[in-house]
């Protein structure tokens, strides 16, 4: 295939902090073959801090604005050969350039509580929005493409027969560290990394924290790194002893890493997940990881991970010991399983998408 012209649609990268879908943004930016000239896509100027230097950029308007619908009058301008967006909800009516949409998970259709964050319109449409399939069946039959962050959502959309373009899995990844010492400074820690919406089921974590103190033993702890209410902390120190669970309430990188190198194991026992970049960040610095037993973090664990049922503190508390039973070798597994997640191979794939969304609009 020639040389083509790619947009990167950045506008969902985070100024300041990444969230999951801004990461895999400036993740697959900055790993993109060199075979085609790229051009970013932005809606204010802080996003090209977390973006490549040097790469030719335009900006346009913000996702959530009311021109999003007929984004694509803007983007025709740039005479462009094809657009990869790193979500769905980007305008296509009137596009004159092939599109490839990014359809990250399923999770709200099944918890359909929207992010805290979003104002009562949105959340009120986030809502709405979920309560069918034919609105998601729209947006992404109105791409050429769509690209995945698992083979367990491209499953999903099979199952739900959410669109009849082909489908690309592009895994998500984290950051390439060192990774810690298999006989390093090992401490009674536990990491939970995500945020405290009722699906994330922190509650069981919290509860298992008693259930692991034995006789004459040093006691654990469980840091809890996102930003938490005060509602939401008060009701998960009821259910463990004082002390037990550190609230970093927002950790930087380098605190979050730092509690990794040292912790015994990062824990999850959500409900639902769309993917799990926590554990691929994890057992990137060879940290095991005790999580839930569901599709996604089988898919994303393998071999290298413990697993038990999210219902049950007992169970969290049981793999947690079996962890710390097995640690060298999980953590030796967990450096190898990591492997298959990293961004230059998930930026291939997202090209390989491009381009045939491309050849198929062609012809």
């Amino acid at each position: 295939m020639s040389r083509l012209r790619i947009g990167i649609d950045c506008r969902y990268v985070r100024v300041g902090r990444h969230d999951g879908i801004s990461r895999f943004t400036a993740g697959v930016a900055a790993h993109l073959p060199d075979r085609h000239d790229y051009v970013l896509l932005v809606s204010e100027d802080g996003q090209r801090d977390s973006l490549p230097d040097g790469m030719p950029w335009e900006r346009i308007s913000p996702p959530t604005s009311a021109a999003e619908p007929l984004v694509a009058r803007q983007v025709n301008r740039l005479g462009l050969d094809a657009v990869f967006s790193p979500m769905q909800t980007m305008g296509s009516r009137g596009r004159h350039y092939a599109l490839v949409l990014t359809l990250h998970d399923l999770i709200y259709y099944r918890n359909r509580t929207p992010p805290r964050e979003f104002s009562w319109p949105l959340r009120l449409g986030w809502r709405a929005f979920h309560l069918a399939w034919w609105p998601q069946r729209m947006l992404l039959d109105g791409a050429d493409g769509i690209v995945t962050v698992s083979e367990t959502t491209a499953g999903l959309i099979r199952d739900h027969r959410l669109t009849r373009r082909p489908v690309t899995v592009a895994y998500n990844a984290a950051d390439p560290v060192a990774p810690r010492a298999a006989d390093g400074l090992r401490t009674r820690d536990l990491v939970y990394m995500g945020t405290f919406m009722p699906y994330k089921n922190v509650e069981t974590l919290a509860s298992a924290i008693p259930l692991l103190r034995g006789p004459g033993e040093a006691d654990w702890r469980l840091h809890c790194m996102s930003r938490v209410r005060a509602a939401d902390r008060e009701r998960l120190e009821r259910l463990a002893p004082a002390g037990s669970l550190v609230f970093h309430d927002g950790a930087s990188d380098e605190e979050y890493r730092a509690v990794l190198r040292t912790a015994t194991a990062l824990v999850s026992a959500s409900h639902d997940e769309g993917f799990g970049i926590p554990l691929v960040e994890s057992m990137g610095v060879g940290t095991p990881v005790a999580v839930s037993d569901i599709p996604i973090f089988r898919e994303i664990g393998g071999a290298a991970a413990e697993y038990f049922d999210p219902a049950s503190p007992a169970a969290v508390a049981a793999a947690v010991r079996r962890v710390e039973a097995r640690w060298d070798d999980l953590h030796r597994a967990s450096l190898e399983r990591v492997r298959r997640f990293d961004w230059t191979t998930s930026a291939e794939r997202v090209v390989a998408s491009v381009e045939r969304a491309v050849a198929d609009r062609r012809a």
